[in-house]
């Protein structure tokens, strides 16, 4: 064997063949020459280097069609490296909300251009958002410079169009949100070079510039019910003409957000454009005192603790008179409530006896247990810290019971809500879609005896109470009003009202199901004709929420149980929905 065959044996076996080859066929070469056949020497080293090309042009069309058919790790690792690039934001069914789509910059370079003034001319004319003073600095500018970013391909065409020399364009990656103003504050928004800025896109911003490439990152919201939320909300709002307004769905089972809407709505597409007042997610980032809705708060730590059942007796017959302060109901009470009438009636005077009775120890530990001490511990970098007294004293406590001394933000009052109605849970709500198979675990606040009775009381208060007008036949709804007096200058100003809602439903069926809490609440609303005068939540709020519940319910699964013709026939408000209901 000649040294050239032993040396082969060093080489990997697929360059062994290779190199094998290439030998056999220089020995051929050798042969040919030798015996003096110049013509087959030429005819093989042509036919050898024809051969090499094929191959190779073979092997790059099928390296070529593999990578058009079947995208690689290797394509979708070039995508994550685009700076600013993220992944797509989707909702729990895998519907887009925001995704990044091809744009360029507009540069422009003075030295490769000789008319100035045809450039001044011509290129507002097909981009008029481009700035004047922008567009000056850079004519008169001695280098390139950056004239417009997050130009679509139609735009980047018109101005190709235009032939003007020494205009340019670099890729640039840019955020868009197809649904526009559709969960515009739960999803938020990113700066131009794609960091986050409010939202999902800040809340999950580095998981969002991991995945890109890699997938879609799905939230926990459901659109069907997101849009269905927000249409009520926008219409009540508008229809009582409110300041603002708030609009929470979630699943209590799971802490699940399956909706959150902030009013006024803004276009994350352009954020830069809106009022920074719209920008402002009210659900999370703003505080209220939120009126009797707390109510429900105060009747599960009493019966939770064992001062109270359903049935004890408290008297609402005169105002509760205390150091500087004295408690009315809105209703003028002749008689002694027991426990259920207290809040089917949603007299302050009752609930205000009993937040006493419990004392101002047990109310920190349990107000503590429902979170309405600290900042909801949400995802969402916007989550407000409440505005909490400094010391519980009778007057704090009396007050608190019934939802004033005390500002929360509605996320918080959502997350304490579900610990109340999900068996006595406190589970922290997320934004993110969570694994059906692996649900979460929360710490104990209250027995599931006293959370099945809390749901029979909520149920009471839309058959019999204050918020009949929540109620969607078939849907066992269950809820509690709340009209808090806003306060300015150091007074309660009566004609100024956070109005809400906080619904439940269904109320029946095993304690670990899934049961689903909704919250609309009002800022400032103000009173129509068909509300007789009245802006309280009974009037204004729950009429919205039943309309969200009729819309999302078939979206969650949740069937319509038979109606009574009797139940669907019975109409008319009772006088205490006449006389507004609560405050």
């Amino acid at each position: 064997m000649r040294p050239v065959d032993l040396a082969l044996y060093r080489f990997p076996p697929a360059l062994r063949w290779v190199v094998g080859r290439i030998w056999m066929v220089e020995r051929a070469f050798e042969r040919a020459k030798a015996e003096g056949r110049a013509a087959d020497d030429t005819r093989l080293r042509i036919f050898f280097v024809l051969a090499m090309f094929a191959a190779g042009f073979l092997t790059l069309a099928v390296y070529a069609t593999k990578a058009a058919l079947f995208p690689s790790v290797d394509r979708a690792g070039a995508y994550a490296a685009v700076a600013g690039a993220r992944a797509d934001l989707v909702d729990r069914d895998g519907q887009l909300l925001a995704v990044d789509l091809p744009h360029f910059g507009l540069y422009f370079n003075p030295r490769e251009n000789w008319d100035i003034d045809e450039v001044r001319r011509k290129l507002p004319t097909v981009l008029p958002q481009l700035q004047p003073a922008r567009l000056e600095k850079a004519l008169s500018s001695t280098h390139r410079e950056y004239l417009i970013g997050g130009l679509t391909p139609d735009e980047k065409a018109k101005v190709d169009d235009l032939g003007l020399p020494g205009i340019s364009f670099e890729d640039e990656v840019h955020r868009v949100y197809p649904l526009g103003t559709t969960a515009g504050h739960l999803v938020g928004f990113v700066d131009r070079g794609g960091a986050g800025l409010a939202g999902a896109e800040l809340a999950l911003d580095d998981t969002l510039k991991t995945n890109a490439g890699r997938g879609p990152v799905p939230l926990s919201i459901d659109l069907r019910v997101q849009a269905a939320m927000q249409d009520e909300l926008q219409k009540a709002a508008i229809l009582h003409q409110a300041i603002g307004g708030v609009g929470i769905v979630t699943n209590v089972r799971t802490g699940e957000i399956l909706g959150m809407s902030s009013y006024p709505a803004f276009d994350p597409n352009a954020a830069g454009a809106s009022p920074p007042a719209n920008m402002v997610n009210h659900a999370a980032a703003t505080v209220y005192e939120p009126g009797s809705v707390f109510k429900v708060f105060t009747l599960a730590m009493g019966i939770d603790t064992g001062a109270a059942d359903i049935n004890t007796q408290f008297d609402v017959r005169t105002p509760l008179a205390l150091t500087g302060q004295t408690i009315h109901d809105y209703d003028k009470g002749d008689q002694f409530l027991p426990l259920w009438e207290v809040f089917t009636h949603s007299s302050n005077i009752g609930a205000a006896r009993l937040g006493m009775k419990v004392g101002p120890e047990r109310m920190d530990k349990y107000f503590r247990s429902f979170g309405l001490f600290a900042a909801a511990p949400s995802e969402l970098k916007e989550s407000a810290r409440p505005i909490v007294p400094r010391r519980l004293s009778d007057n704090v406590v009396a007050s608190m019971s019934f939802g004033h001394a005390i500002s929360v933000s509605p996320l918080a009052l959502a997350t304490g809500m579900g610990s109340i109605l999900n068996g006595g849970q406190y589970l922290p709500l997320t934004i993110k879609k969570l694994d059906p198979g692996n649900p979460p675990q929360g710490r104990r606040v209250i027995s599931e005896a006293t959370s099945r009775t809390m749901l029979d009381l909520m149920r009471l208060n839309v058959t019999q109470g204050t918020g009949a007008k929540a109620d969607a036949p078939g849907y066992r709804v269950g809820g509690k009003t709340g009209s808090a007096e806003k306060a300015e200058n150091g007074t309660y100003a009566r004609k100024k009202l956070v109005s809400s809602f906080a619904a439940v439903f269904p109320t029946d069926g095993p304690m670990n199901a899934d049961r689903y809490f909704v919250l609309i609440m009002l800022d400032e609303p103000k009173p129509t004709k068909e509300t007789f005068g009245f802006a309280t939540g009974g009037w204004t709020a729950a009429p919205a929420a039943g309309r969200v519940i009729e819309r999302i319910a078939p979206y969650v699964g949740v069937k319509r149980a038979p109606v009574s013709l009797a139940t669907l026939m019975k109409g008319g408000p009772t006088p205490a929905q006449l006389s507004g209901g609560e405050r």
